[in-house]
């Protein structure tokens, strides 16, 4: 039986597969058994998410539906289409929301004693506590925006909570007016007389709000709140790229509306002005039956005294292959070492650019940088090895979305110590996480390099998913100095040793791997291929998974995200099963397994499938040779795939169901956890006079 691979039968759509990966993130918000804060951070992490889809996705949607934009997607979609189908699911997953909230998730905290309260609901010693509050500390922040003639409806900030508020003025005709929500102060009160019971800052300005229309009667106070496009129009033309991103950075908060959020509650007279205002269609308009910016909510399950309501604390462990030891370069130098991360501490990155930093033995240190965090020791350690006289060269991607300011700093900071910065290249992101080490030794020049599926961020590097690998072995060496020779200069393509580079090779080498493994299966041998990733988009990939499988190739693939093959369709994709996993920490590791004949190909990669990571950016595919590490790479995969607890598997109709449950429940996260406790404690036990070296570690259990 023949199929036509470009049929869009074959394919779904990018948008919906994502809204589903967002679903999935709002079923651990309503499932019982996450803790109740926990699930608190679910509802939080939905609603951010929604966020950047409107700002980007839906953005570019709205501007190929303005531009008339008739071509169709892979699944036979055209953009009035898509976003017909976003508003329906969206405007679906925003009532589950409002259940979650309402129905789950408040009354379960309600019989705990936390409480969300109303103004009614207070004491007298509450209430003249909000009103000295409002007085003392949000009279003097917030300003009233009236909206007449001489004054138009004002340019309100993406994101922002603000209230619309309804004026009479003697039996005149009503008017309108706003007041946003400072987001400088806290979101939610703590109320005296209990340590768990709040009031929404919202809630209080509407209570006091007459004392900022003394003469007018208010009549309706509604909050609202507004989407904006903010997808950056760099000109990749520009001579100075920094320049032109901090430029498109100051239009970011002008960019067209894209959504409205309002209270249910809203008159209509409130609703239609803002639609009207803002130029909207019922479509953007989305009616919120609980709270608005449930984002929010992140902040308020972080604070501290709820520790019974979240997850057990888990500390990253240390590596018993560096733990004690303060010549990392012997180690490396020595074997491969493979760092599994959260459940591995990320504190060797660190402490390996600390000690190159300082090693007189070190000459250069080369790196590319697409997040890092607020306070970043890499960012750091670079600095400090430049005032040492190492030559330090940066690629700081400045496009990387939603961090360009971070990283707009960091790069000057880099600049004023002395290394030297490359702020990426034209038309494409840097989005592979390498860091190579030149030192001089006793036989010669010696390069180290660190590759990782994650970025150089020490706080997500607590949360997300990724593995890293150190190496010492020369042909990788040769290809990260090639790499950077490309990043930095003018040198041509050149023959990558064991490397495969997006947008170069990596694409074209991952096909031909996936086309071997259908050989061998036509051959009479298996064919077995297992992947990990976030998202499978890229159209060429998937009809080679589609070959593979007709010819008989098992493929496995868990994919966090987006994925737009279909599984299961008889005599084309039967042979494929996809799972997605969402749980505790967020996927992040990027792992492709090919068997090739019982000697397993094993590469880790910075690349997702998508189009974007296989032509737009460049990315890195390196293999894992070592022995072990292929047996522990392996052993991830193997686990990964047998979880039952946090895995939901997808059906032909790109729908996705919970696994079944096997009597023994494995979940995968929690399982490494305990697998990186009983690793180092092994090793402790094993080995008690180990020398231990800063930071200290503690063991939680």
């Amino acid at each position: 039986m023949s199929f036509n691979l470009d049929s869009y039968k074959y394919y779904l759509n990018r948008e919906i597969t994502w809204l589903k990966f967002n679903d999935r993130v709002l079923n651990e918000a309503i499932n019982e058994g996450n803790p109740l804060f926990e699930r608190l951070k679910f509802l939080s992490i939905t609603s951010s998410n929604l966020d950047e889809f409107f700002m980007i996705r839906v953005a570019g949607i709205k501007e190929q539906i303005e531009a008339k934009y008739e071509k169709k997607d892979p699944s036979g979609m055209t953009a009035l289409e898509q976003f017909k189908e976003i508003s329906k699911y969206v405007h679906f997953m925003v009532k589950k929301q409002d259940k979650c909230l309402n129905k789950y998730i408040l009354p379960e905290l309600k019989k705990r004693s936390v409480n969300f309260l109303n103004v009614e609901d207070l004491n007298k010693n509450q209430y003249d506590f909000l009103k000295n509050y409002f007085n003392s500390t949000i009279y003097p922040v917030i300003t009233p925006m009236a909206i007449d003639q001489s004054r138009p409806f004002p340019l309100l900030p993406n994101k922002m909570l603000t209230q619309a508020i309804l004026l009479n003025e003697d039996g005149k005709k009503p008017f309108f007016a706003m007041v946003q929500v400072p987001p400088v102060l806290p979101r939610f009160i703590r109320l005296p007389g209990s340590k768990s019971s709040f009031i929404a800052l919202e809630k209080i300005i509407k209570e006091f709000i007459n004392s900022l229309f003394i003469g007018y009667e208010v009549l309706e106070v509604s909050p609202f709140r507004i989407t904006r496009n903010a997808d950056l129009n760099i000109n990749d033309d520009a001579m100075d790229l920094l320049e032109e991103i901090e430029k498109s950075l100051r239009q970011r908060r002008m960019g067209f509306p894209v959504r409205l959020e309002i209270a249910k509650t809203a008159p209509a007279k409130i609703k239609q002005m803002l639609k009207d205002s803002l130029s909207l269609e019922n479509e953007d308009i989305y009616e919120i039956d609980s709270m608005l910016n449930l984002a929010d909510l992140m902040k308020f399950s972080n604070q501290k005294g709820f520790e019974k309501f979240k997850y057990r604390p888990f500390i990253p462990q240390p590596s018993p292959v560096f733990f004690g030891k303060k010549d990392l370069f012997k180690i490396i130098r020595k074997k491969d070492v493979l760092l599994h991360h959260p459940y591995e501490s990320f504190e060797p990155v660190i402490d390996f650019l600390e000690q190159a930093a300082n090693d007189p033995d070190v000459l250069a240190i080369k790196q590319t940088l697409y997040r890092v965090s607020g306070d970043s020791p890499v960012i750091k350690n670079l600095i400090k090895a430049a005032e040492n006289g190492k030559q330090v060269t940066v690629l700081v991607e400045l496009k990387a979305r939603f961090d360009e300011e971070r990283n707009i700093h960091w790069a000057k900071k880099l600049e004023d110590a002395g290394c030297y910065v490359i702020y990426g290249l034209v038309g494409l992101k840097t989005h592979t996480k390498i860091l190579l080490v030149v030192r001089n030794e006793e036989d010669g020049i010696k390069r180290y390099v660190h590759m990782s599926t994650g970025n150089y961020n020490d706080s997500t590097a607590k949360l997300y998913t990724d593995i890293g690998l150190f190496t010492s072995d020369d042909l990788i060496g040769q290809d990260a100095s090639a790499l950077f020779n490309l990043l930095t200069g003018y040198s041509k393509e050149t023959n990558w040793n064991k490397l495969y580079v997006a947008p170069l090779t990596l694409k074209s080498s991952f096909i031909e791997m996936v086309e071997k493994e259908r050989k061998l299966a036509l051959e009479g041998k298996k064919g077995i291929i297992k992947c990990v990733m976030n998202s499978l988009l890229d159209k060429d990939v998937i009809k080679a998974f589609y070959k593979a499988s007709i010819d008989g190739v098992q493929i496995d693939l868990v994919v966090r995200g987006i994925c737009t093959i279909i599984p299961g369709i008889k005599n084309l994709s039967e042979n494929i099963r996809v799972r997605s996993i969402v749980g505790r920490f967020l996927e992040h590791s990027r792992i492709y397994y090919f068997d090739n004949d019982g000697d397993p190909k094993i590469y880790l990669s910075s690349a997702d499938m998508m189009p974007r990571n296989l032509v737009r950016r460049v990315e890195t595919m390196f293999p894992i040779e070592s022995e072990a590490l292929k047996k522990r790479v392996v052993d991830i995969l193997n686990l990964i795939l047998t979880d039952n607890v946090k895995t939901k598997r997808e059906l032909p109709n790109g729908n996705y169901r919970m696994v079944r449950s096997s009597p023994d429940k494995i979940n995968s996260q929690e399982l490494f956890c305990q697998m990186a406790i009983d690793s180092f404690k092994s090793m402790i036990n094993s080995n008690s006079t180990t020398e231990k070296f800063k930071p200290q570690y503690k063991i939680k259990e």
